[in-house]
C-alpha cells in the first residue's frame, strides 16, 4: 500500500480486495474483523458509537455515527483516545445524498468527489463534520464506555479491544458501519 502526501493531503491506494474487513453493527453494538474471504478473525462486543446513535447523513454536531462504506485513511497513534483510525468520510454516496437534500453545496460536493476521485481525505469542514473513525477510550472512563454510547460520531472500543484491533488495521482497510 501507497501512502503518500501531497499538499498536505495523504493519496491512498487502496488493496483491492486482500485486506481483512471491519463490520460495525449499530444496533448489536458489535464490531467484527473478517478475513478477504469472509472468515471471522476476531469479534468485539459492547462497543460505543455516537450519543445520537447512527444515521445515512451525519451532520456535524449531531453525534451520530455515519452508515456506509468507509475506509481507513489515516493513523494517530498519539490520539487522546490511545490509536484513531481515521475514515475516509465523508464518502461519494454519503456526500451525492447530502447535496440532494440540501445539506452541502454544489462546491462542496464537488471538493468531495474530486478528493474521493483522488484517494485523497475528503473535505473535513463542510456540514457533514470530519474527523470520524475507530478509536480507544484513552484516558476515558470505562464505566461511561459500558453504559452509554458516549462518541461524537465515532466508534470506539476499549483500550484492551483497540490494541487487539490494530494487528488487522491499515491504511485502506474497509470499514462497513450497518
Amino acid at each position: 500500500m501507497l501512502v503518500a502526501i501531497l499538499l498536505g493531503a495523504p493519496v491512498v491506494s487502496w488493496a483491492s480486495g486482500r485486506l481483512p474487513w471491519i463490520l460495525v453493527d449499530t444496533e448489536a453494538l458489535t464490531l467484527t474483523v473478517f478475513s478477504a474471504d469472509n472468515q471471522v478473525l476476531a469479534h468485539f462486543e459492547d462497543i460505543s458509537i455516537g450519543s445520537g446513535g447512527a444515521a445515512k447523513i451525519r451532520r456535524r454536531g449531531d453525534e451520530k455515527t455515519p452508515l456506509g462504506i468507509f475506509h481507513i485513511a489515516w493513523i494517530d497513534r498519539q490520539s487522546r483516545y490511545g490509536t484513531f483510525y481515521g475514515f475516509d468520510y465523508p464518502s461519494e454516496r454519503v456526500a451525492r445524498s447530502a447535496y440532494a437534500e440540501g445539506i452541502i453545496s454544489r462546491a462542496e460536493l464537488d471538493a468531495i468527489l474530486e478528493a474521493v476521485r483522488q484517494r485523497r481525505l475528503p473535505p473535513q469542514n463542510t456540514p457533514l463534520g470530519g474527523r470520524l473513525g475507530i478509536h480507544g477510550l484513552g484516558r476515558g472512563d470505562p464505566e461511561i464506555h459500558k453504559a452509554v454510547n458516549w462518541t461524537d460520531g465515532c466508534v470506539a472500543l476499549t483500550n484492551a479491544q483497540i490494541r487487539q484491533l490494530s494487528r488487522w488495521m491499515h491504511i485502506g482497510t474497509e470499514v462497513v458501519i450497518r
